[in-house]
């Protein structure tokens, strides 16, 4: 395992904190003891950007990355397989499913996709060129060679590549809300543009007031024998949670979302207590873009459902 990336926030405390007390806080370093943040510093294995040991003891005045180990927490086994659906010497694409991470962070740290890849195939230095957040399943890029790695992150960075999406959600109605469309509209299809911010703590994105940072194109692409909708969603930017605020800001949530429109703590904790039971009906449902390194257009599709 890689070392855990802990982002120190002093914006988060009344008074800046030392650097003890930044990392103890994060949830990025959950499970992390002071004995053990001592023990791992007097062995040198806390360290910033650069390698160099830190002083626990220092100041916090801005917010700046630093690296240490964490042990494996107790996880559940996530029950579903992860599909290769291509390898090459430089590419590795997965079908991600549901309740997966993508990369160790916080509490989940086998039970993500980068582990199980590596582990899978022996290649410790694979890395994901994008993410997926946990709860989203469908199509993950991982690179194989850290000299190319840049080179398709930047696909992602400067939005070259094209994602697409599909949602289960219900249809609209006339009392989903105040942004509520139409069932015609949806169908030939609206974009969504607002501004949403995320904030270190906060399991929720907001939609506030200012320039549009978000933009999205929903459309309905069929009714369902059971009455729900099936819906194409396309990212244009990549804002956390984007897709998810959009749909429920249109009036028809994201079946089994457990933080939009509203929180519902008990599906939100379901994985945590081993129930995998009702995933986000959100799939990443395919992946397009000319590789930089060879110049071939690629395409990826999910194959989940």
């Amino acid at each position: 395992m890689d070392a855990t990336r802990v982002v120190l926030r002093p914006e988060l405390f009344a008074a800046p904190p030392t650097v003890a007390e930044a990392l103890l806080a994060a949830p990025s370093s959950a499970g992390v003891t002071a004995a053990e943040l001592a023990r791992q510093h007097a062995e040198g294995l806390v360290v910033d950007v650069d390698g160099n040991p830190v002083d626990l003891s220092a100041t916090v005045l801005r917010a700046v990355p630093v690296y240490l180990y964490r042990d494996l927490p107790e996880e559940f086994d996530v029950p579903f397989e992860m599909e290769i659906l291509h390898v090459d010497e430089s590419l590795v694409v997965v079908d991600k499913p549901h309740f997966l991470a993508t990369m160790p962070r916080g509490r989940h740290v086998t039970q993500t996709a980068l582990v199980r890849l590596r582990r899978l195939l022996d290649s410790p230095d694979l890395a994901p060129a994008h993410r997926l957040d946990r709860l989203t399943a469908g199509v993950l890029l991982f690179t194989r060679r850290p000299a190319e790695r840049a080179a398709y992150q930047r696909l992602f960075a400067e939005r070259l590549a094209r994602k697409e999406y599909r949602a289960i959600a219900p249809l609209p109605t006339a009392t989903s809300g105040a942004d509520t469309l139409t069932l015609p509209e949806l169908v030939e299809g609206v974009r969504v543009e607002n501004r949403i911010v995320k904030t270190a703590g906060d399991l929720r994105a907001l939609v506030v007031d200012g320039p549009a940072n978000a933009v999205s194109d929903v459309t309905l692409e069929r009714v369902r024998p059971d009455g729900l909708g099936e819906y194409r969603l396309v990212p244009h930017t990549g804002r956390t949670h984007q897709l998810r605020l959009h749909m429920a800001g249109l009036g028809v949530p994201i079946l089994d979302d457990p933080l939009y429109p509203e929180v519902d703590a008990d599906l939100a904790a379901a994985p945590d207590r081993g129930d995998f039971s009702r995933p986000l009906r959100l799939i990443a449902s395919s992946l397009a873009f000319a590789d930089p390194i060879t110049g071939a257009e690629r395409r990826f599709e999910s194959r989940r459902t």
